[in-house]
Formats: C-alpha cells, sequence, structure tokens
C-alpha cells in the first residue's frame, strides 16, 4: 500500500476518529501504549467505525458469521484469536480489550526475539495483533502472513500521520 496512502486513509478517518479521541486518550494512558497506535489500528481495521454493520466486521461466509468485534476488530472467530467480546463495539471497555491484546502480543513478541531492537519487536506485535505470534517468525518476513503483507508497516505509517497531523 505505501505509507503515502495510509496518510491518506488515516487523513480520510480523522473526522470519525474525533469522536474516539476522548477515549483513545484515557485508554492510552492506563495501558501505557501510545495514543497514535491506537487511533492508527483504529484507522486500519474499522476506518474508524466505517467499515462495520453493527460492530462487526470481517464477514466470514463458510461460518456464516462475522470474525471480529468493534473498532478495535477483535478477534472472536473460535478457530482463531477466538476472544469474547466485551462492551459495546465503540466503548471503553472494548478498546481496552483490544489495547490490552495489542499489548499482551508486543511483549510476547518482546521476549520472543530479545535480540531485535524496539522498533522491530513493536512492529513485530502490531503484525502479531493481526495474525497471533506464532505467524512471526522473523522480522524480514514480519508482515508477510498479515492481512496485505502489510499491516504492521501500515499501522506505522497512519500511527505516524496522527502524530503530526491531529493533536494525540
Amino acid at each position: 500500500m505505501g505509507v503515502e496512502a495510509s496518510h491518506t486513509m488515516a487523513e480520510a478517518d480523522v473526522d470519525r476518529m474525533e469522536k474516539y479521541k476522548s477515549m483513545i486518550n484515557r485508554v492510552g494512558g492506563k495501558h501505557g501504549i501510545a495514543l497514535v497506535l491506537i487511533a492508527a489500528i483504529i484507522s486500519r481495521e474499522s476506518r474508524a467505525e466505517n467499515m462495520l454493520d453493527d460492530g462487526w466486521g470481517d464477514y466470514n461466509p463458510g461460518r456464516g458469521a462475522h470474525n471480529a468485534w468493534g473498532l478495535m476488530q477483535v478477534d472472536v472467530n473460535p478457530d482463531g484469536g477466538g476472544h469474547t467480546k466485551r462492551g459495546d463495539w465503540d466503548s471503553e471497555e472494548h478498546l481496552c480489550q483490544g489495547t490490552e491484546i495489542l499489548v499482551h502480543f508486543i511483549k510476547r513478541i518482546r521476549d520472543k526475539f530479545p535480540d531485535w531492537s524496539t522498533e522491530q519487536k513493536l512492529k513485530g506485535g502490531i503484525a502479531a495483533y493481526n495474525m497471533g505470534d506464532g505467524n512471526v517468525d522473523s522480522y524480514g518476513k514480519v508482515d508477510k502472513k498479515t492481512t496485505g503483507e502489510d499491516y504492521s508497516n501500515d499501522v506505522v505509517a497512519r500511527a505516524q500521520w496522527y502524530k503530526n497531523n491531529d493533536d494525540y
């Protein structure tokens, strides 16, 4: 997709993102995670609600059900992430759940790859948020199995846009 495209998508979502900004600030502060990272995942996963069907996304015709819930698209597929949805799709409780999952994966990648740089561990954790940490096996291919094969790069680029343009 590329950095310019990621920036364009983040900018397109900024007006919808505005109503979630105070929740993002509270959740980011509570979990010690960069606010722009939460905003970027919301932008990537649900386009700040624009891609949701009553809070649901990632419809799986084989299951006859959606795989993911809420702004951060928490994986509720029993054969995938297997999480139980918490809170309304646009609630602080949901944002806490998604952020806790992200923090969990960043820590897992940090422990799995202690020699990686801080930036590499962060990108690995972001990729794992999308596909699970078992699919992260080398930094050179960190996005190889992610949606669009660009998930962590896209999220980081969107986060950079929010940091530089939207006062997070």
